[in-house]
């Protein structure tokens, strides 16, 4: 019995204001004090799109290898939930920005197909006293509300935990290279949906996966609960479900929603995104560096793969290594003492950045090293 994971990635971008109001974004405002007729969906308040989350959107887009959709739409996806103030959210249905792309894990070089990566608008934050299953209330912040995210759906190409999480984590450094989110999960602005079956057998959407560890544990019980439901010649519901971080497993929530459940169609007060060719070139042409890239640069000094995944996973050391090599040309000394003792004090003092500059950091390891 083969497991069959597909993931739904929400990733909040990092504008200044809301996808479709004037609205700042600042989640560290006191709650309901960052919003507007526009966001809240009061009668006669009218959208206005952001560009630079269009922009941001493109650049997603193009780094997943999709193709653009010269002309979308935005739609009304219909749902009723206290964080929903309109009763509907602004998001793309039939015709995405983009479309058809893939991913390739690092350490496999599996190929992970993209669906679509669309524009959407975030709902707000639903605030629970307790846990969600044993809270008999809860309050609701809409500073939120209208905050630009992609949603970036994979094909169900991936076969266990390890994988998703490794799927995750290479789309979350994409994300921060390309400098269009944070892609802090703990703070939501990475968030993560799990559709998960077992070979010939019905799916379930699983929820309020927080981290990578959550991931991880959620998708293991869900395998393993939905196998011994099969096993014991039973059938599994079609369900969504949520996690629970403190035992560990899956909940059931509602029935699994599908498309026709939430009534879309195309949001009468948006006209089609017609982009064009110069934005599409422009947008792919300011894309620098990606993770591959850099490990490509970096496996040419016969570093080791966890010295090469280090400096990959961290901006600010992979820009100071390669300084350092500009004053110092000796890769393995130079990753040496920053990977080792360097890093090792930086984890000790909880430093993010360095008290000294590449090239006195080169001249002294030119120092040490030639005597």
């Amino acid at each position: 019995m083969r497991p069959i994971i597909g993931l739904e990635v929400h990733t909040q971008l990092n504008t200044e204001t809301k996808m479709f109001c004037r609205c700042k974004i600042d989640f560290s405002s006191p709650p309901n004090t960052n919003i507007c007729p526009v966001c809240l969906g009061l009668p006669g308040a009218l959208p206005s799109l952001n560009e630079k989350a269009v922009e941001y959107a493109l650049k997603i887009g193009h780094a997943l290898n999709c193709k653009i959709s010269k002309t979308s739409l935005f739609h009304r996806k219909n749902y009723f939930y206290p964080d929903l103030p309109k009763g509907y959210q602004i998001s793309q249905y039939d015709i995405p920005l983009a479309k058809e792309g893939y991913l390739i894990l690092p350490k496999s070089g599996k190929k992970i197909r993209i669906i679509r990566a669309h524009i959407e608008e975030d709902a707000g934050k639903l605030i629970h006293p307790e846990d969600i299953v044993e809270a008999n209330y809860s309050y609701v912040d809409y500073n939120r509300a209208g905050v630009p995210l992609v949603e970036i759906v994979s094909y169900p190409d991936i076969e266990s935990p390890d994988e998703a999480v490794e799927y995750l984590m290479e789309l979350r450094l994409i994300l921060i290279y390309l400098g269009v989110s944070t892609g802090n999960m703990e703070e939501g602005a990475l968030r993560c949906d799990a559709n998960v079956s077992i070979e010939g057998h019905p799916r379930c959407e699983v929820k309020n996966m927080n981290s990578f560890k959550s991931v991880k544990r959620a998708l293991e019980y869900e395998i393993e609960r939905q196998m011994k439901i099969i096993k014991e010649g039973g059938e599994v519901v079609q369900e969504t479900r949520h996690f629970n971080e403190s035992d560990g497993k899956t909940y059931s929530m509602r029935g699994k929603e599908e498309a026709e459940d939430y009534r879309y169609f195309p949001d009468p007060d948006l006209p089609p995104l017609v982009l064009t060719d110069e934005i599409i070139k422009r947008t792919k042409e300011e894309i620098g560096e990606l993770p591959n890239d850099v490990r490509k640069r970096l496996k040419e000094f016969s570093l080791s793969e966890k010295e090469v995944e280090t400096l990959v996973g961290n901006i600010y050391l992979k820009d100071f290594y390669f300084e350092s090599l500009k004053v110092f040309n000796n890769p393995k000394a130079i990753s040496n003492w920053l990977l080792t003792e360097v890093l090792g004090v930086m984890n000790e003092k909880g430093l993010k950045e360095l008290p000294f500059t590449p090239k006195d950091f080169a001249s002294s390891v030119k120092m040490f090293s030639e005597g």
